[in-house]
């Protein structure tokens, strides 16, 4: 059975031509500052095969109220005004139900 409180969600980067290293870096610098974030299940960065430079990040919170705070924590208060100039377009999430 699965936690029906938990909140997975995926989130797809598309950086800007030329920014693709520079997203990646800002990526990677945040995640284990997150990791550390009450609630944090999992969080995890990937390069997309198919679209090389695009970040999909994968990620399970314990609870939507965990989710909230962490998008008003210091590491996503620290990236987000860096993603006007690395982003070609919006994020892009996309919220998933757990089956098994």
């Amino acid at each position: 059975m699965t936690d029906d409180t938990q909140v997975h969600l995926i989130a797809r980067l598309v950086p800007r031509a030329g920014q693709e290293e520079a997203l990646a870096r800002a990526m990677a610098t945040i995640v284990p500052q997150v990791l550390l974030e009450p609630g944090c299940i999992a969080y995890a960065a990937h390069e997309s095969i198919e679209a090389p430079g695009t970040i999909v990040m994968v990620e399970t919170w314990a609870s939507q109220a965990a989710l909230d705070t962490h998008n008003t924590a210091p590491a996503l208060s620290w990236l987000i005004p860096q993603l006007g100039d690395l982003l070609a377009e919006p994020i892009a999430l996309e919220f998933l139900r757990r089956l098994g």
